[in-house]
Order: structure tokens, then C-alpha cells, then sequence
């Protein structure tokens, strides 16, 4: 059976969107545009998540009184976050940044606190012997401990983050791909659809495959590999 193009349109109109869109220069501006909006989010939950994290694992009061309402915080979902977002910020770039904000946050705190509970308490006792200071105890003892734990729950976060950004685009935004996915879904323009999603798997797959895992690879190149 023949399916309608504004059903599922032949892959060869999906690449000439693609190519149309790319001549334009609607295709990167847009991927641009959201790519800026998931980095500033990730980078505000980084610059916050990292200290919150810290601090939960420094001070067993405060972690124990967070314990149970980082889950909660992780299970609100995107769309939430992007109702409050244009009721406190309106159709502006502030509404899907806030959402990849409240979306990744948890997520890096969680990891950065697992990583200071898995510092070796002989090597922070052997820090305070030798009289390092907070600063060097700090950069020398947890970081080393508490980077794997960051760096997995970062990688969590930016995916995340681009996802709920699309949502946050979708209902509060007026560029970016997941305004231009709303509006060529509004039109009834498949190959638009299906030409914007296309772009922004591979981009994700490029980020993923070409900077994530080489750059793990590297920063954890110490580590020996237990597979058999």
C-alpha cells in the first residue's frame, strides 16, 4: 500500500529538506541555537551542581536532610519545569536553558555527592597528617575520586538536556529545533519533521561518539581495563 508523503514522506524528500534547510541557512542557525541554550543550562548545573555536591558529602547533616529530596527533584518532569519557565520567563531563550538547568542539576549533584562518599577516609587522615590544606586536600584527595562520578553523571545530564530542551523549545520558544519541529508539525510538513529529528540524532551522535567517549577514554586512560 502507497503511504500519503504527509504521512511518512520517501527518504529522498527528507534529504532534499535537509539539504534545502542546510542552504538556507536555517538548518545550522537553529541547531546553533538550541546547542547554545543546552550549554548554557549544562554549565549553570555544573557550576552549581559541583559545590552543591561537595557540600552534600562534607556535611552528613545536610546530606541527610537532601537525601531524600534529590529523587524527588529527578522525577518532575520536563514539561513541568517548562510550565513554570514561560510563566516566570515568557517566549524567551531563559525558558529552555532554566528547563536543562532544573533537568541536569539533580543529576550532577547526586553524582558529585556519590564521588565525595567514595573518597578513601585513610587518604583524607594521611592529608590531614601532612597538614594540606583545604584546598590542596580538595584538588589532590576528591577530585580524583569524584571525577568518574562527574564525568558519568555529566554525560546523564547533557543528554537529558538537549532532550528536555526540545520539549522546552516545543512550548516556550520561538526558535530553535524544537520551535521549528513544532511549527513543521503544526503545517503538516513531514519532511520537515523528519529532517529536523534526523539532524538532531546525529548531532547528538557526532557530541557522543566524536567528543564524549574519546574525551573519557583520555581522562581515564589510568584505569585498566578488567574486561577478559
Amino acid at each position: 500500500l502507497a503511504v500519503p508523503p504527509y504521512v511518512l514522506p520517501p527518504p529522498g524528500r527528507v534529504f532534499a529538506r535537509i539539504v534545502q534547510l542546510t542552504q538556507s541557512g536555517d538548518l545550522p542557525i537553529n541547531l546553533l541555537t538550541t546547542l547554545g541554550r543546552v550549554l548554557a543550562g549544562f554549565a549553570l548545573a555544573v557550576a552549581l551542581g559541583v559545590p552543591g555536591g561537595i557540600l552534600l558529602g562534607s556535611h552528613r547533616a545536610l546530606g541527610t536532610f537532601f537525601e531524600p529530596v534529590l529523587p524527588v527533584l529527578n522525577t518532575v518532569s520536563s514539561a513541568i519545569w517548562a510550565i513554570f519557565a514561560i510563566i516566570w520567563f515568557g517566549l524567551s531563550p531563559m525558558t529552555p536553558i532554566f528547563v536543562v538547568l532544573m533537568t541536569a542539576f539533580p543529576l550532577i549533584v547526586t553524582n558529585v555527592w556519590q564521588g565525595t562518599q567514595a573518597v578513601n577516609a585513610d587518604y583524607v587522615e594521611l592529608a590531614q597528617a601532612l597538614r594540606f590544606s583545604r584546598a590542596k586536600t580538595l584538588v589532590k584527595i576528591y577530585f580524583p575520586s569524584i571525577l568518574p562520578y562527574f564525568f558519568s553523571g555529566a554525560r546523564l545530564a547533557f543528554g537529558f538536556g538537549w532532550r528536555v530542551s526540545l520539549v522546552a523549545e516545543t512550548l516556550g520558544a520561538s526558535s530553535g529545533v524544537g520551535y521549528r519541529l513544532r511549527q513543521a508539525s503544526d503545517l503538516i510538513q513531514m519532511d520537515q519533521v523528519f529532517a529536523w529529528t534526523i539532524v538532531q540524532v546525529a548531532m547528538m551522535l557526532v557530541i557522543e561518539i566524536g567528543l564524549l567517549q574519546p574525551l573519557e577514554r583520555y581522562l581515564f586512560r589510568w584505569r585498566r581495563d578488567v574486561r577478559t
